[in-house]
């Protein structure tokens, strides 16, 4: 894997010899406008987030809970469309340096076709895509198109995933393995779950990739909780929460982003 995907490895291998999981943050693109999206994300990287996740926002996000359901329709009825995710991706890896990936339900790729989105993604400075309702046996047209581009490609998995699939899944997938710490939408819980741990060890069972765990993570305690198993802590509702809680402050939603990222961070420091 070349190009953006070599820093994204490269971040993820820097952290581990730092003795910490990299903190990965997810916000969708165009919340609570395209502009402020991008000054938002750039604040969770000055907060702390070694990469970032930009979400391109669905109009039937099924695998995402309301905190992220509510982002994504402020996002839509803003007018974001595939190319202010892109401009959100270019912008943010030039001000911050930081790999950026985009996740994104497989239709809106598939609308716009898998080669061109991979050019502009890749195009945009973009390290890569994960596709959590993407089945790994239908993804080679996309796996081409990512690689000729020199994007990674990571695929999800969750508890129920067999051994066998999760095998399929980390032979075909680049970059990192996205667990899905429990079953369900993504949202903030009390508890990372006990399922967590036994997954990333059943992932490591099969030819190696970092394995980075999100759904839940909210503070430093869930934060540690998971860096002591993993390699990437993912934190998406809790910033986007953030967010909305400033409705009429950006100042304030923009102080409180630094803040969690950083309080998250220091979590990752096992």
């Amino acid at each position: 894997m070349r190009g953006q995907a070599r820093a994204l490895g490269a971040v993820l291998a820097g952290a581990r010899d730092e003795n910490r999981a990299a903190l990965i943050g997810y916000f969708p693109a165009g919340f609570p406008t395209l502009e402020g999206g991008i000054r938002a994300v750039t604040a969770m990287v000055e907060g702390g987030c070694d990469i970032i996740e930009i979400g391109l926002p669905h109009s039937d996000p099924v695998l995402d809970g309301p905190v992220i359901q509510t982002a994504d329709d402020i996002a839509l009825r803003g007018g974001i469309r595939i190319s202010g995710v892109l401009r959100t991706v270019r912008e943010v890896r030039a001000a911050t340096g930081v790999p950026v990936l985009v996740m994104t339900y497989w239709n809106p790729v598939d609308r716009y076709g898998p080669e061109r989105f991979a050019a502009e993604l890749a195009e945009a400075g973009g390290a890569g895509c994960i596709l959590p309702d993407l089945p790994v046996e239908e993804s080679e047209a996309w796996r081409k198109a990512a690689e000729r581009h020199g994007l990674a490609t990571v695929f999800v998995v969750a508890p129920s995933s067999k051994d066998a699939r999760i095998a399929d899944i980390t032979a075909a997938g680049s970059g990192f393995v996205y667990a899905a710490s429990l079953m369900g939408v993504t949202g903030t819980r009390e508890s990372v779950g006990r399922d967590a741990a036994e997954l990333v060890g059943r992932v490591r069972g099969t030819p190696e990739l970092p394995v980075c765990v999100g759904l839940g993570v909210s503070d430093a305690r869930q934060a540690a909780e998971v860096a002591a198993f993993a390699d990437g802590v993912i934190v998406g509702s809790a910033f986007v929460q953030r967010l909305l809680d400033h409705p009429d402050d950006e100042a304030a939603g923009l102080a409180a982003l630094r803040s969690l990222a950083a309080e998250l961070a220091s979590g990752t420091r096992r």
